[in-house]
């Protein structure tokens, strides 16, 4: 029952991280043991990239419907001194989409003896229709070195989108990707 931006804040002894997590909440207007409704929830994720690169923390909004729709997402990174915004956020945003297109959509079918999933229209991935609102607020710290972004927001995005469906419905779909019939089997 604590709430997962509380639970952090009281671990982490990195300044850094804290940061992260804080600005994050204060910009997606996080409030304290926030509860879903049954169909729309919130939920936090955060990591240090390869625990020596990028700080990022992400939080996802869901909605629950006929499937599982991310509405919106905020993101906080920390990659040292911002030597260019503009592709840090632009690294950042593509990263989120993809990220979100794994945790819900994609993945490789296969019976005994072959792959099945060969082509664009048996493999599925997220659709610009399905694209959420991402704002990314960039914690640029002049004079630090440059820290390495690659794929920092993969693992806080997929982790944010599973904590708000848990949120939402109370439910833990720990298969990705989180399909209706894994989330209905995590119901059970």
């Amino acid at each position: 029952g604590t709430d997962p931006v509380e639970f952090r804040l009281r671990h982490l002894k990195d300044a850094r991280a804290r940061e992260v997590i804080e600005r994050v909440a204060k910009a997606a207007r996080w409030a304290p043991g926030e509860k879903g409704d049954g169909t729309r929830g919130r939920g936090l994720g955060f990591a240090r990239y390869k625990n020596r690169s990028a700080y990022c923390a992400v939080i996802a909004e869901v909605e629950v419907g006929e499937a599982l729709r991310v509405k919106r997402v905020v993101a906080a990174v920390d990659a040292g001194e911002a030597i260019n915004p503009d592709g840090l956020r632009n690294q950042i945003e593509g990263g989120i989409v993809q990220a979100i297109s794994w945790t819900l959509k994609e993945q490789v079918l296969w019976d005994r003896d072959r792959v099945l999933s060969r082509s664009w229209e048996s493999y599925p991935i997220l659709r610009f229709d399905e694209t959420p609102d991402v704002e990314v607020l960039i914690l640029s710290r002049p004079g630090e070195p440059a820290l390495g972004v690659g794929e920092c927001a993969a693992g806080p995005t997929a982790a944010a989108v599973a904590n708000a469906l848990f949120k939402a419905m109370g439910v833990r779909a720990r298969d990705l990707p989180l399909t209706p019939e894994r989330i209905a089997r995590a119901m059970e």
